[in-house]
């Protein structure tokens, strides 16, 4: 059928302001797009502050992650990559609502970035909550992708003493999360005086292996006990920064 001339006037002047509108929006994109510095990987460290973690126990969690910031080893490691540049963030978390940035998006290319994060870490204030939301940590994780760097990889390490027990079903966060191209590795902690609350639960480990990590090549560290929780952070960074991930065991254990 053959409009009218008048109306098919109207629709292209529609279609060109149609056009006109979108252009700004589809620069700005490009923009953002651009802006994005290329880094190997991207990597968010979530931490469990929840009521199992006593004040000595998140001690060690943070002075574990500081430390590994200033190992040489691991800034030999970023350096070995293509570009020689990694784009880190860390927070903690607790209840499915609660997620506490410590360390902003920040470019590590040297010794001088790795300290820098390190002394972050340091300061930053210590604080415990109530539940354990893996599905909000990992909820919020996959959001902060994207922000600043643009990465070779997308990498979640999650870090914890217990099972999922606030917020969404974990399988649905876990999924979504999947779907984005986002690899979940773990970091579980085993505690040495289990809490009362943990009678029945299936063991850390397992739960972590079947329920958390996935993803191309996902892993997970096991830290026996607290103690262990340095040298277990330091061998799972070095091995998730590294350029082309060596095949390894699903699984690996550390110990103090």
């Amino acid at each position: 059928m053959i409009l009218p001339s008048p109306v098919a006037s109207r629709l292209r002047r529609r279609s060109l302001l149609g056009a006109a509108l979108a252009a700004p929006l589809l620069l700005t994109t490009r923009a953002r797009a651009s802006e994005q510095e290329p880094v190997d990987v991207e990597l968010v460290l979530a931490v469990d502050v929840s009521r199992s973690v006593d004040q000595e126990e998140q001690e060690l969690q943070f002075a574990g992650y500081a430390a590994a910031f200033r190992d040489p080893k691991l800034i030999e490691g970023i350096a070995g990559g293509p570009l020689g540049q990694i784009g880190v963030t860390m927070f903690t978390w607790s209840d499915w609502h609660i997620q506490e940035m410590v360390v902003p998006w920040t470019k590590i290319d040297g010794a001088a970035a790795g300290e820098r994060v390190a002394a972050t870490i340091d300061a930053a204030p210590r604080r415990a909550w109530l539940y354990t939301s893996i599905s909000g940590a990992m909820d919020y994780a996959a959001r902060l992708f994207g922000q600043r760097y643009e990465g070779t990889r997308k990498v979640v390490d999650i870090s914890g003493d217990g099972v999922n027990n606030s917020g969404r079903p974990l399988a649905d966060a876990r999924a979504d999360a999947l779907e984005k191209g986002i690899v979940l590795n773990g970091l579980a902690v085993l505690d040495r005086t289990p809490q009362p609350w943990s009678a029945g639960l299936p063991p850390l480990d397992d739960y972590y292996r079947t329920e958390v990590i996935g993803g191309p090549g996902a892993f997970l560290m096991v830290a026996e006990g607290f103690d262990a929780f340095e040298t277990a952070v330091k061998r799972k960074i070095i091995r998730e920064i590294a350029a082309a991930p060596p095949p390894g065991p699903l699984v690996e254990r550390a110990f103090a």
